[in-house]
């Protein structure tokens, strides 16, 4: 029962991080999805392209500044007490 508790602390304390993956999912998927709208209502193919290349590189520049946290070097604490 213990190791119950302790995998429900660990998803409460991974939940952040849960959100930010299905936020980047959602970001990296709105380009398709804006192509499969504009499709549906019958838009010309070259805007069709046009404003998913747009969302989709809005989106990927959001993206960037999401996970850029992850890509930070940090020192080694032996550096730092010195």
């Amino acid at each position: 029962m213990s190791w119950i508790k302790k995998e429900i602390v660990y998803l409460k304390d991974s939940i952040p991080q849960i959100a930010n993956g299905v936020l980047i999912f959602l970001l990296v998927s709105s380009g398709l999805a804006c192509a499969i709208l504009l499709n549906f209502v019958n838009i010309n193919g070259t805007v069709i392209a046009f404003l998913s290349i747009v969302v989709e590189v809005i989106a990927l520049i959001l993206s960037y500044f999401l996970v850029r946290k992850y890509f930070t070097e940090k020192e080694p604490e032996d550096n730092k007490k010195k």
